[in-house]
């Protein structure tokens, strides 16, 4: 093959990783929206009853939660062979953390199916079902502290390729600056959640720029791709 081949190529696969994880950010962010209003409650003292009442509800929104955790392991895998010609050490780093984030989103999908099947025990118990309400209680934590932690990663993983971006201007760096800031924001409503013990979900305000940022991205990724020619590259 000739260098011009070769060439031609390298610049075919970079469209193309840089269209799949465009498509992948839609994915995953799409399937976490939507599984939101198909889960049932989890406060209240009678959430196991509404839990049982809305089943199929539950297992369409695990459904969902199921896609994004894949998917959002899929963004990195799909940017590192491109990522890794620019700083090899970050773009593991992302894949690594972001496959962290999509095991311990399943971990927390896996909390809401056994809680689905203990509401199905709830219901038939009767007037004995403390003890019941204290396993459920220990799920519905197990899925919220998954689910924080899981947010770290993404962090985690988030700030290592958003860094990449920056040295390598792969993306224009207005772009992966505001995504540094974005998600040091939402290390930030993680730690306020983690501190006080509360869903990441009541810090809104903090959250909000990353999940703009993300979609911005993508849209950058489908239609412009990545600048695979930087002025200069960094290694770190």
């Amino acid at each position: 093959m000739t260098p011009s081949m070769q060439a031609t190529e390298s610049v075919q696969g970079d469209r193309t990783a840089a269209i799949v994880a465009g498509a992948t950010f839609i994915l995953a962010t799409a399937a976490a929206l939507a599984s939101a209003p198909l889960l049932p409650s989890l406060s209240g003292a009678d959430y196991l009853a509404g839990i049982d009442t809305n089943a199929n509800r539950m297992v369409a929104g695990v459904a969902l939660l199921l896609v994004a955790a894949l998917s959002s392991a899929g963004i990195a895998v799909a940017m590192h062979p491109v990522m890794k010609r620019w700083g090899a050490s970050l773009a593991l780093a992302s894949v690594v953390f972001r496959a962290m984030e999509g095991v311990l989103y399943i971990v927390a999908a896996t909390f809401l199916l056994s809680l689905l099947s203990l509401s199905h025990q709830f219901v038939l118990a009767g007037a004995d079902r403390a003890t019941l309400e204290a396993i459920g209680d220990t799920l519905r934590s197990g899925r919220e502290h998954a689910g924080l932690v899981a947010v770290i990663c993404f962090c985690l993983g988030a700030f290592s390729y958003y860094v990449l971006f920056f040295q390598s201007r792969l993306v224009p760096r207005w772009l992966s600056g505001f995504g540094i800031l974005a998600i040091v924001m939402m290390f930030v409503a993680c730690i306020l959640a983690l501190l006080s013990d509360s869903p990441i979900t009541g810090y809104v305000f903090l959250l909000f720029p990353i999940l703009v940022q993300e979609m911005v991205l993508a849209v950058w990724l489908i239609l412009r791709g990545f600048n695979t020619a930087p002025p200069k590259a960094t290694a770190f």
